[in-house]
């Protein structure tokens, strides 16, 4: 800023003075102000210590005033601080840019209403508001953890008034935002004493009335109560008894989610399939809450169990759903792989009436219990599952294996019935879905049976589905007719399929090639043929780099190659001090190849001519959808993580995005990979929650964002050269969930995206006709159906688990393997050297292994979870090639393996294995105090020695 606008500026706090005192929040402010002298600072902490906000910021603005000594600038600096530490408003008033007159009074009484109705307020539910306040932008983080921890240190008075402190200072429209938090959070009494509404006979709020209110309306009406009737309002205050703080919440369901309740509420097993958006989550609480109040009449005890698939979704339905409505009247817990919990499963289920889980969290105990374990339960312990999302049940995964135990059950059940005998209780199930899909379906008849199959593997008694369709555009973007930058990666390609004598099966770039490659690196690691097998995985990468030209810039795809080579070439040159790596002539040869055609690539990448007309399409089509609505806000899927960030770069770097307000950041997974670094949850809640707040208003992500995680409403989707299948489609066009909101597909023509995507909703419109017409279905035939499937899944469980048993190795104990490096194929272990920690985590901590590997940085993650975390990357000192992670497990270093990074040898078979889970081998139990104690006995050693 130059000199004018500082003066400007200073011209603006003598002018705006008594109110700006009010505004602005001196304490956080200081640490912001660098112009402000130390010596100075302290006088106006010690203002602020002795006499508070007001006289401290009085104080701070005459110091501003008077002073002549700051550097110039100084202006920016005052401004920038404001907004950061959330007093907008003043620093609109120091921007000499204040509300109008109207909109000024209007905050006028919304301020002078808070403080006469501060008595009724304080009885809010201070940790629920305080957390919807800061999710609509109205507190700073700091604000959250100052008005916590006053709660927790003086009680839930002294918070709230302190969290209606910090509301009033916020710029105009607080208040609205305040009577959403209270509504959100089900201070239905306290939002109507704000709006001046009456109390019906029963001291509830009329909720036709309620919603109909505007925020204008209620202003006015505040105003007129202020200015005409103040000392009636203060009687009203006082004498109003305080209902809030005891009362149960109440859950408020539309028609139509009572419509697909009510089946449950009559202890019926079902789906409830409706659209993202419509309030699956919602009607289950209400559904769990009426079964435990049920149980609780009849004097029965009542257990719920909700699954979910996802660990931040446990997080998520305990906060927005199971735990804001029913906390209050029952104990509810979360439990998954993260949490901090050191109790067993089974106790925390004995002392909680609900409890969110991840669904291998309770498969885990339900096998143990199995296997006669004490730290084991049993379904029969529960009253009501809820299985979110429960169209994965269908895939054979965690959900299929836990509903196999309740089939079995089930018709065990029936043969107890049969004998007399009493039937072992099984829990009310309850599933949850936005598509269970067609399951690749080809006629109409065929999608009936995969909803039949899906309804009976969950053992449901019926299907209750409300529809909701939007119209999809597509829009097909040609190919450019000349794409040197990817015709000079093809060349590459071509020079390595020569090397390595490779017959070239499909096109380059394809995910048909993607296969192809990955496939013969795999036989290429087992056959112990390195040339192969390093030819093959550099191939990989140069396929994912012409996907990248494809649909991100040319940049991002070199850069991510040079990436990749640096990192290649980092690892061969950096031996361990005890011994050296050797680079080969085929790492040699591609090093070199690389290194040819590098400046031919980045001087292609510096020519927009080239670039790909994807994002051409992709920039028109944000551009309109922030240009033509008031308010945009929206998604973009696409199909890689490296696509995810590089997009999101390029649209922060474009100044034609910042015209038009676009402010975007990323989404993407948590699961660990060695080429992009992934999110940990609290980076994803981090931005979620700034998505919902407006401070973000374009995510790009990939499909973590498309299934279950509550993201806020959206008025635009759309996808960016990705389909997959019909459940993704409707999980991700969900998203869309505002009235006006629009899905858009880009793809570029002649790739099948568009054409697979109209398969897709073929396949919906086969789905919606396929479930009408189960649901209308005669009921014996119904039933004989459903039970076919049940003991066809049944049977095939018995056959999975027999063909296990054939293969013996379950039999056979860990010393028959031994596992060799994935690159060199130098022997790295036995079996029997490997323990499990967890039940989870394979490890190797012999001294013979420990000479094998050297640690270096892990440049991916660090994660801290429960007693253990990864501090390094474990790599082979012969190739360099990495082989897990270092574990600190109870103050012990652990070599963690990755199977991926190895050959199995068993017999004289070689395989590869993307996870353990895949190799039938039991190893044992990580033996810690075994451990501890040579650790011990080694270190007294040394100690002796020393002596």
């Amino acid at each position: 800023m130059s000199c004018d606008q500082d003066a400007e500026t200073s011209h603006a706090l003598g002018c705006f003075r008594d109110r700006l005192k009010r505004l602005i929040r001196v304490e956080p402010l200081l640490d912001l102000l660098h112009f402000l002298e130390p010596d100075r600072k302290d006088r106006i902490k010690a203002k602020f210590r002795e006499e508070g906000d007001i006289n401290a910021a009085a104080f701070l603005i005459d110091e501003i005033i008077h002073s002549k000594n700051y550097e110039q600038g100084w202006s920016r600096e005052l401004i920038t601080a404001l907004e950061t530490v959330g007093c907008k408003h003043a620093a609109k008033y120091v921007l000499n840019s204040p509300p109008e007159p109207t909109e000024e009074a209007e905050n006028d009484s919304c301020v002078r209403l808070i403080d006469l109705l501060q008595l009724t307020l304080v009885s809010m539910k201070t940790g629920d508001v305080c957390a919807h306040c800061r999710a609509l932008g109205l507190l700073t983080l700091e604000d959250q953890e100052n008005i916590m921890k006053l709660t927790e240190n003086q009680g839930n008075i002294g918070g709230a008034r302190l969290l209606l402190k910090r509301l009033v200072k916020n710029e105009a429209g607080w208040f609205s935002k305040f009577l959403q938090a209270l509504e959100d959070t089900e201070h239905h009494d306290l939002v109507r004493e704000l709006r001046g509404e009456p109390c019906n006979e029963d001291g509830l709020v009329d909720q036709k009335n309620f919603s109909r209110r505007k925020n204008k309306s209620t202003l006015a009406k505040s105003r007129r109560s202020l200015t005409a009737d103040l000392g009636l309002m203060k009687m009203r205050i006082n004498s109003t008894p305080n209902k809030n703080e005891n009362s149960k919440r109440n859950i408020v369901l539309r028609d139509y989610q009572m419509e697909v309740a009510r089946p449950a509420l009559e202890e019926k097993n079902i789906i409830i399939c409706l659209p993202t958006g419509s309030g699956k989550t919602r009607v289950a609480v209400y559904i769990t809450k009426e079964h435990l109040e049920r149980k609780k009449q009849t004097g029965q005890p009542g257990k719920v169990v909700v699954l979910v698939n996802k660990v931040p979704l446990v997080e998520q339905h305990y906060k927005a759903e199971f735990g804001r409505f029913l906390k209050h009247q029952y104990s509810v817990e979360r439990v998954s792989g993260a949490s901090q919990l050191k109790i067993s499963f089974p106790q925390i289920m004995e002392q909680n009436d609900i409890i969110i889980c991840t669904a291998q969290i309770l498969e885990n105990s339900l096998a143990k219990a199995k296997n006669g374990d004490e730290d084991g339960i049993k379904l029969s312990q529960f009253t009501l599952m809820v299985i979110d999302e429960c169209h994965h049940t269908k895939k054979g995964g965690v959900y299929n294996h836990i509903m196999i135990r309740y089939l079995k059950q089930k018709h065990q059940n029936q043969l107890l019935k049969k004998q007399e005998k009493s039937p072992v209780p099984l829990p009310q199930i309850l599933g949850l879905t936005a598509s269970p899909g067609v399951g690749g379906a080809m006629s109409q008849q065929m999608a009936e049976e995969h909803i039949l199959q899906v309804i009976s593997t969950l053992a449901f008694g019926n299907m209750w589905i409300i529809s909701k369709r939007e119209t999809i555009k597509t829009f097909c973007v040609y190919g450019m007719l000349k794409d040197p930058f990817g015709d000079v990666i093809k060349k590459i390609m071509d020079e390595i399929h020569k090397h390595a004598d490779l017959k070239l099966l499909c096109e380059p770039g394809t995910q048909n090639y993607e296969q192809w490659v990955v496939q013969k690196e795999q036989n290429a690691a087992k056959e112990e043929n390195q040339m192969v097998r390093v030819c093959a995985e550099h191939l990989r990468q140069y396929n994912e780099a012409l996907h990248q030209s494809n649909t991100i810039r040319m940049s991002d795809a070199f850069r991510f190659l040079d990436k990749y080579h640096n990192e290649e070439l980092k690892t061969k040159s950096s031996p361990d001090e005890e011994g050296t790596i050797t680079i080969t002539d085929t790492e040699r040869f591609l090093f070199t190849l690389f290194k040819d055609n590098k400046a031919k690539l980045q001087e292609l990448m510096g020519k927009p001519q080239y670039e790909n007309n994807n994002l051409a399409q992709l920039k028109t089509n944000i551009l309109k959808e922030f240009s033509t609505r008031e308010r945009a806000r929206g998604i973009i899927f696409t199909r890689t993580r490296l696509s995810a960030i590089a997009l999101c770069q390029w649209i922060q770097e474009n100044p034609k995005f910042d015209e038009v307000g676009v402010s975007a950041s990323y989404l993407i997974g948590g699961g660990d990979q060695s080429v992009v670094k992934p999110m940990t949850a609290a980076e994803q809640k981090d931005v979620l929650n700034k998505f919902r707040d407006g401070q973000i208003n374009l995510l790009i992500a990939t499909t973590v964002a498309e299934e279950g995680l509550d993201i806020a409403e959206c008025n635009f989707v759309i996808r960016y050269c990705l389909v997959t299948n019909e459940i993704a489609m409707i999980q991700a066009r969900g998203r869309g969930r505002a009235e006006d909101s629009s899905y858009t597909l880009v793809a570029e023509a002649g790739s099948g995206v568009a054409e697979r995507e109209s398969v897709n909703e073929y396949r919906e419109k086969m789905m919606s006709t396929a479930i009408a017409k189960v649901c209308k279905m005669n009921r014996a035939d119904y039933e004989k159906k459903t039970r076919e499937f049940q003991m066809q899944a049944i049977m095939e469980e018995k056959v999975k688990i027999k063909k296990k048993q054939k293969k013996g190795m379950m039999k056979e104990p860990p010393s028959k393997i031994s596992l060799s490096c994935r690159q060199c194929s130098v022997f790295v272990c036995s079996g029997e050297d490997i323990e499990k920690i967890e039940n989870m985590h394979h490890v190797n901590v012999t001294k013979q292994f420990s000479k094998l590997f050297t640690v270096r940085e892990n440049a991916s993650l660090q994660e801290r979870l429960l007693d253990y975390e990864t501090n390094g990357v474990i790599a082979c000192k012969n190739c360099g090639q990495q082989w897990g992670s270092m574990m600190l497990y109870k103050s012990i270093e652990c070599p963690c393996l990755h199977i991926k990074n190895f050959v199995v040898t068993y017999g004289s078979k070689k395989k590869t294995f993307s996870k353990w889970s895949e190799l039938p081998i039991k190893f044992p139990a990580f033996d810690y105090t075994q451990h501890a104690d040579l650790l011990v006995e080694d270190s007294g050693e040394e100690d002796m020695e020393t002596d």
